[in-house]
């Protein structure tokens, strides 16, 4: 296992290369090839706030904002400015709640939160309307505005987490948050009891994301959750390299690894957590900057790719073990108690 290494300014250059990637109308892109998509935008912007880049973090949400569409969605894929995949999903109308909270329990800055509100309303009615009778969340629009008929476990994992952050926000400002309550209660159910709606067209339970995200987004908690964890650990876990993302293809990737520490966190598990966190900074290229993943039969880092969302999700996994910042505990507890 690699020294544990755990100030803060270790990261520095992963924030450093979010930051270099920021356009200024506030988009994060990928790289400098200007892909970009609403999700991932988020996780890198999450991560500037664990640095306090408190005016960079807003420029990213006030891009969401401004860029929302009349579903309360945004589209899937950009370059640079323009849409080029023109679906709606869900989890990443979602994950906006996510975002916003996490830059409040850092800054506290009730303002800014209130200032999102309409967005947020939109975006819950958003995912709502594509709550099936099963309760399932249907992954999302295409892009011709109608929906797609199927449902994701991973997608409706991050909602259920989504909502549970856009419940506290609700109430940080006495609004009646018993329709999100009421959302979040059908989607576990679903998870939990109705398995066949999931994966209706096509089999995703080879991806560790599956596995491992209903454990970070408190789906399983307890011994629930270690079960959970226990069932797949060898299946998807190398161990010395990281967390593959396919379990049959022998690729470990550095963004779904940070993502598994935390819901490790999450169970309580900390010195695992610790242990796996410590087998990835040998995935870094000279530049002191994170590598998507490594093909290891081949010792090859693949695809030769090093995006802003992989150092956003290696900072927050940090922060979820080192505590640099009041939001450290975002995927830690359940923030609607």
């Amino acid at each position: 296992m690699n020294k544990k290494i755990d100030k803060k300014d270790h990261y520095l250059d992963s924030l450093n290369h979010i930051s270099s990637n920021q356009m200024e109308n506030g988009m994060i892109l990928w790289d400098s090839s200007g892909k970009f998509d609403p999700w991932d935008h988020i996780e890198a912007a999450m991560a500037l706030t664990v640095f306090d880049e408190f005016e960079d973090a807003k420029k990213a949400y006030k891009w969401l904002i401004k860029n929302q569409t009349p579903q309360g969605g945004w589209f899937s894929e950009y370059k640079f400015e323009l849409p080029i995949d023109r679906k709606q999903e869900t989890n990443f109308a979602a994950y906006f709640a996510t975002g916003i909270w996490h830059y409040y329990l850092i800054t506290e800055d009730k303002v800014f939160l209130e200032g999102c509100l309409n967005t947020l309303c939109n975006s819950i009615s958003f995912i709502a309307d594509l709550q099936s009778k099963h309760g399932d969340i249907l992954w999302a629009l295409d892009e011709y505005g109608a929906p797609m008929d199927d449902s994701l476990i991973t997608g409706c994992s991050s909602i259920y987490k989504s909502l549970e952050c856009a419940e506290a926000i609700f109430k940080t400002f006495d609004m009646n948050s018993k329709e999100i309550s009421d959302l979040k209660k059908t989607i576990k159910d679903s998870i939990k009891n109705y398995p066949m709606r999931f994966d209706r067209t096509k089999d995703r339970s080879r991806y560790s994301m599956d596995w491992y995200y209903p454990i970070l987004c408190g789906l399983y908690r307890g011994k629930e959750g270690q079960s959970r964890l226990e069932s797949k650990w060898k299946d998807f876990v190398v161990e010395g390299l990281g967390c593959k993302c396919v379990e049959e293809e022998p690729w470990v990737t550095i963004a779904e690894s940070s993502e598994l520490v935390m819901a490790l966190m999450n169970l309580g598990e900390a010195n695992l957590a610790l242990e796996l966190f410590g087998w990835l900074d040998q995935w870094k290229d000279k530049d002191n900057v994170y590598w998507t993943g490594y093909v290891y039969p081949d010792k090859a880092f693949w695809p030769e790719e090093k995006p802003t969302w992989t150092c956003g999700a290696v900072i927050l996994a940090a922060d979820s073990i080192y505590k640099f910042s009041k939001g450290s505990e975002l995927f830690l507890k359940d923030w609607s108690l």
